[in-house]
């Protein structure tokens, strides 16, 4: 089951949650729309900023040098869930929000799996 590739869907960090089980479950409203997500730091950073997403920071060039968006925790989760922030981050950068969330949606896919 997928939801259609809103890009709207497309967190702060690059996850798609448009694929997650707790959006999918109404559980969630999603990172965009949670306003109980106030303890995420990456999200703070690209609201503060304006940002879209991490894509659009200059400050990081290799996005996995940021201690916001590559933290010890999401870290130890992409171990276990085999995410990558930075790699959905870079497939924002190469692909665009568009044509990002269409293949996260088509491929029912939270996240870039780790290689």
């Amino acid at each position: 089951m997928t939801t259609g590739n809103n890009v709207t869907l497309i967190a702060n960090c690059g996850l798609y949650c448009g694929a997650c089980g707790a959006y999918k479950k109404k559980k969630c409203p999603g990172c965009a729309g949670n306003v109980k997500a106030a303890w995420c730091g990456v999200r703070a950073c690209c609201i503060e900023k304006k940002y879209r997403s991490c894509a659009d920071c200059a400050d990081f060039p290799d996005k996995a040098s940021c201690r916001k968006l590559n933290n010890n925790i999401s870290r130890l989760i992409g171990l276990f869930t085999r995410s990558d922030r930075p790699g959905c981050i870079g497939k924002i950068s190469e692909l665009g929000y568009d044509k990002y969330a269409a293949f996260m949606s088509e491929n029912d896919l939270h996240s870039v799996k780790r290689s």
